[in-house]
Formats: C-alpha cells, sequence, structure tokens
C-alpha cells in the first residue's frame, strides 16, 4: 500500500515492518496521515538487500605528519594506537545479519487472497470499508498483528496440492492411453506371431510337399524309362511278328499253289495211281487241324478276291484351285466380336470332344466320351441321327467334301466312315496300336488320314479299303492331322514339341516346325493356306508362315492348355482352351 503523492502511507509502515526497522514515531505518522485524508492500494517491489549496496565510511588518508612545534610523545602514541585500530577494523569481515522471513499482514494477506480469487468487486469494497474505518481511527494496524505463517504454509500447500492433483491427473490420463497403446500392441503382437507360426507351417508344409514331389518325381524317371524301352522292344517284337505273317501268308500262298498243281496232276493219273489205301485216306474225315486250313485259305482266297477286283485310288496330279485365295476380299464387313450365348443344347451325357459343321447345311454333329455321334439341326437342337458303333471314346469327326459321309476316329483305335443319309457304318480301317486322335478327308474325297497315339499317321484309301501309307518320325503321340487345302500336303502336330509337313504320295517328311515349349495339341491351315497355327498345352499359340516356315508371331493365353486352334472366313483365330 502506499498514500497520495506527497504523503507518506501504511505501503511505507509495512516497508519498514519487512525490513526490520522500528520508528517510533510511527504512531505519530499514522495520526498524521489519518487526518491528512484517504489511501489507496499499490503494489510495491520489495527487493532484498545485497553486499554489493552497502556503503562504507571513507578513512582519511594516513599520510600526515605531526606539525612542527606540537611534537609530543603521548600524542605520537595516541595517533599510532589509532592508525592499528583503524588497521585491525579494515582487517574484519563485514557481516551483515541474515534477513528474517516476516509474515504477511493480514491486511495484505486478505486482499492478496481476493486478488487470487479473482473477487474484484469485493475487494473494492474490503479496502474502501477497511481504509475508511482506518481514517476514522477506529482501529489499528499494529494491534492486528501479522498472519500465523501456519495460513500461509496451508495455502502454500493448497496451490501445490492443486498442482499435484492436476498433474495425477494428467498423468492418469496418460498412464491409461499408455495401457490401452500397450493391450493394443500386445493383440497386434499375438496376431502377428499367431501369423507368422502359421506361414512357417506352411511353408514346412510346403517344403515336405515340395521333397515328396521331387522324390515322387525322381521314382517317374526309370518307370518312365522303362516302359520306354518296354514300348520299342514290343514295337519290335510287333514288326517281326508282321513280318512272320507276311513270310507265314507268303508260303501258306506257295502251299495252296503247290496243291493245286498236285491235284491237277493227281486228277489226271488217278485211275493209274489210285489204290485202295489213298482211296480211305480221301474219303476218311478231316480233323479239325485241317478244317482250320481249309477256312483260312477260303477266306484268304475270297479278300484277295476282292482286292483284285478293286484298284487302288490314285492321288490326284491337276488339282483345282483353292477357293478360298478370295473370300479374304469379299468380306468387306468387319468382323464382330459382340457375340452373345443363344442357346445350349444338352446332347451327351459325358464330355463333349468334338463339334463340326456341315458345310452346306445347317446342322452340326457332335462326338462325346459316351461312345455316340449325334446329328443336330439348327437352330432348334432337334437331334436328327445317332451314330451307334465305336466301343470306346470318340476324339474327332470330320464331313466328306460333299457332306454326305462323316469319319470318325476313336479311343478303339479304329476310324469308321458313315454314311449320313442312312447312318450306317460303311467302312472301318483297322490299324492302329492306340487310341486315334485325330482324322481328315483328302479334297478329293478317296483318302482319309488318321493320326494316333503310337506315334505314327496313317493314309487309308476309301476305294481299295486298306492303308496305303504310314508316315513315322515323330517320337511321342501324334495329337492332330489336316490336309492342305486342295494339296497333297499333310501337317501334323505332336507331343514331341514338333509340326511335320509331309507328302501324302511318297509318305516323306519334308519339313518340320520347332519353336514349342511343350506339347502340341491342335494345328490347321488358314483358308488361303499361306498360314499354319499351332497351339500347345500351356496355352501358347504360334503362326507360322508355310511359305517361309519360318514363326511369325507367339501368342501367350495361357495357363490353361489349348485344345483346338481354327481360322474363320475372315482369318481371324480363335483358340479353345479349357
Amino acid at each position: 500500500m502506499a498514500a497520495r503523492p506527497g504523503v507518506p502511507g501504511s505501503a511505507l509502515r509495512v516497508l519498514e515492518e519487512a525490513l526490520g526497522l522500528d520508528l517510533a514515531a510511527a504512531g505519530d505518522t499514522a495520526e498524521a496521515v489519518a487526518a491528512e485524508g484517504a489511501f489507496y492500494l499499490e503494489q510495491v517491489a520489495i527487493t532484498e538487500a545485497s553486499e554489493d549496496d552497502y556503503e562504507y565510511e571513507e578513512i582519511a588518508d594516513d599520510n600526515f605528519s605531526i606539525p612542527e612545534g606540537e611534537e609530543d610523545l603521548a600524542k605520537a602514541i595516541q595517533m599510532v594506537q589509532e592508525q592499528a585500530t583503524d588497521t585491525q577494523i579494515l582487517e574484519q569481515k563485514t557481516v551483515l545479519p541474515s534477513k528474517q522471513q516476516v509474515p504477511e499482514v493480514i491486511e495484505d494477506f486478505l486482499c492478496n487472497f481476493l486478488i487470487k480469487m479473482g473477487m474484484t468487486r469485493t475487494l473494492d469494497c474490503f479496502q474502501s470499508e477497511w481504509y475508511e474505518l482506518i481514517q476514522k481511527g477506529v482501529t489499528g494496524l499494529r494491534d492486528l498483528g501479522n498472519v500465523p505463517d501456519v495460513y500461509t504454509q496451508n495455502m502454500l500447500l493448497e496451490n501445490e496440492n492443486k498442482n499435484l492433483k492436476k498433474d495425477l491427473k494428467c498423468y492418469k490420463q496418460a498412464a491409461d492411453k499408455a495401457r490401452e497403446d500397450l493391450l493394443k500392441t500386445q493383440k497386434e503382437r499375438d496376431f502377428h506371431r499367431m501369423h507368422h507360426k502359421r506361414i512357417v507351417q506352411e511353408k514346412t508344409k510346403l517344403i515336405n510337399d515340395l521333397k515328396g514331389l521331387k522324390l515322387h518325381y525322381a521314382s517317374y524317371e526309370p518307370t518312365i524309362r522303362v516302359l520306354q524301352e518296354k514300348h520299342h522292344t514290343l514295337l519290335k517284337q510287333k514288326m517281326l511278328t508282321s513280318l512272320e505273317r507276311d513270310r507265314a501268308v507268303g508260303q501258306i500262298s506257295g502251299l495252296q499253289a503247290t496243291l493245286k498243281h498236285m491235284e491237277i496232276g493227281h486228277n489226271y493219273h488217278a485211275s493209274a495211281t489210285r489204290v485202295g489205301p489213298n482211296s480211305e485216306k480221301e474219303n476218311a474225315p478231316e480233323g479239325p487241324t485241317q478244317k482250320g486250313l481249309h477256312e483260312a485259305r477260303e477266306k484268304i482266297q475270297s479278300k484277295t478276291k476282292v482286292k483284285d477286283n478293286t484298284k487302288d485310288s490314285e492321288f490326284p496330279t491337276d488339282m483345282q484351285p483353292n477357293p478360298n485365295l478370295y473370300l479374304h476380299k469379299e468380306n468387306i464387313c468387319p468382323a464382330k466380336f459382340d457375340y452373345k450365348l443363344n442357346s445350349i443344347f444338352r446332347l451327351h451325357e459325358l464330355p463333349v470332344s468334338c463339334v463340326i459343321m456341315h458345310p452346306h447345311k445347317d446342322i452340326l454333329v457332335t462326338c462325346g466320351e459316351d461312345r455316340l455321334w449325334k446329328v443336330v439341326g439348327l437352330p432348334k437342337g432337334n437331334v436328327l441321327h445317332t451314330g451307334f458303333g465305336h466301343t470306346d471314346w470318340l476324339s474327332n469327326c470330320c464331313f466328306h467334301p460333299s457332306g454326305n459321309k462323316l469319319a470318325t476316329s476313336s479311343g478303339d483305335t479304329t476310324v469308321k466312315l458313315w454314311d449320313l443319309s442312312k447312318g450306317n457304318c460303311i467302312l472301318t480301317f483297322e490299324g492302329h496300336s492306340h487310341a486315334v486322335w485325330s482324322c481328315t478327308w483328302h479334297s478329293c474325297g478317296d483318302f482319309v488320314a488318321s493320326s494316333s497315339l503310337d506315334t505314327t499317321s496313317k493314309i487309308w484309301d476309301v476305294n481299295s479299303e486298306r492303308c496305303r501309307c504310314t508316315l513315322y518320325g515323330h517320337t511321342d503321340s501324334v495329337n492332330s492331322i489336316e490336309f492342305f487345302p486342295c494339296s497333297n500336303t499333310l501337317l501334323t502336330g505332336s507331343a514331341d514339341k514338333s509340326l511335320s509337313i509331309w507328302d501324302a504320295r511318297t509318305g516323306n517328311c519334308e519339313q518340320s516346325l520347332y519353336g514349342h515349349m511343350h506339347s502340341i495339341n491342335d494345328a490347321t491351315f488358314t483358308p488361303r493356306g499361306h498360314m499354319i497355327a499351332s497351339c500347345d498345352a500351356c496355352g501358347v499359340t504360334k503362326l507360322w508362315d508355310f511359305r517361309k516356315l519360318l514363326p511369325i508371331v507367339s501368342i501367350d493365353i495361357g495357363p490353361s492348355p489349348g485344345n483346338e486352334v481354327n481360322f474363320d472366313s475372315s482369318v481371324y483365330l480363335a483358340t479353345f482352351t479349357h
């Protein structure tokens, strides 16, 4: 607190009491102040006294001389003692008394409390009423005394307690958040640990499976090698057996001729040479072996007579030009790719292996693994005819160029020709030792070619009803075969990853094409005949230039295998997979 300008106030008294100074005229000053006027509260900063602010007394210079005429022994001794006293005083260290903390005055305590609590209106009322009483002299500051230290300490402790509670609340919130983060982290740790364990288990399982597969695969190799050796041995035995059969047939033919000559000679000399025992042998009944020989001779004679009557067909030399050479120029309309499913025909009980369209009519033929082929009318899908005859699944079928006959290949190692007008089997070709995969007609209609699992292909003569030629060269199953349009050239695709081009007249392989990395499932010519398309077991389709016999482009549509590849009239390529 401070007084108005020019008037000492109670703030000065408070300052004096805080510094420990005792003013004798405090009471008189208070009366004088009360007589002069009112006071107001003002904030005063009290600083502690430091040692640097201490003012020392100035000491006179010691270099003085005793005036002449006044020299006296007693005065000289006194002066020396005074100098020694002054030296001792200077040598002594000045020690200031320690400041004692003075408790706060009650009125200041109350004012500070109201200011701290923000009770400004109460503070104004208190100051006006309090100092009005002081001015009237009703109460005195001296009698009130100071606030005990206990209250001050309690306030400090309350403030510290509040601050500690705030800190405790913050720490609790931080601890709760840390607990939640810890729980979340533990859950994530457990999840990742379980995931890691599962991955390790799967990895271990895959490693074990891989090892088992490697061992299993390693056990296959010697087995396959042994089977291949057995296969080659059986083929050799088969060839030897066929040679022995041909030799035996020749011997039988020779014996038959000899018997004929002998019978002629015997009839000529019958009267002279016939005796009783011989006549008895002739009239004696024949045994089962002789009957079998006679029946075999009769069959052979009948077959030779039929074959002698029918002549082998000749491959055409003057072929007609390919009618599809200029077909692509007539197709001016752009191709349509927005095809939609129109109808579904359920025809077979087992999977369908082949579907072909009739060259002239709105009918199609389907072949299935249920040993049946069916003729279906479009667009209704009604079954016009069902073909029975094969003893195993059907693999492929092909229309005669005229459209009145059908050739089918089967897993029963046969190729059958059917008359579509009657639905009867008119001819069966037997000669393959394993399943027949594919068949195709020559453009003249007199020859049928077939490819088989026995690594060979055969050309059959429809007129003489026999195999005209067997094509050897592939080292694995021959999966597809097709005649070049209006030509005597054959194209085969094999599981040995190669394509071969053959001359059907001589049975020689003219060229082989290599480039596939997997088994070739199908191969075909374009309608114009200038390109070849082939697809393999990993879905890779390749285009070849037939004139240069070089690959053009490779298209990977895997990983599903490509089962069939074909061209439309606009030279657009389609590959069928599953």
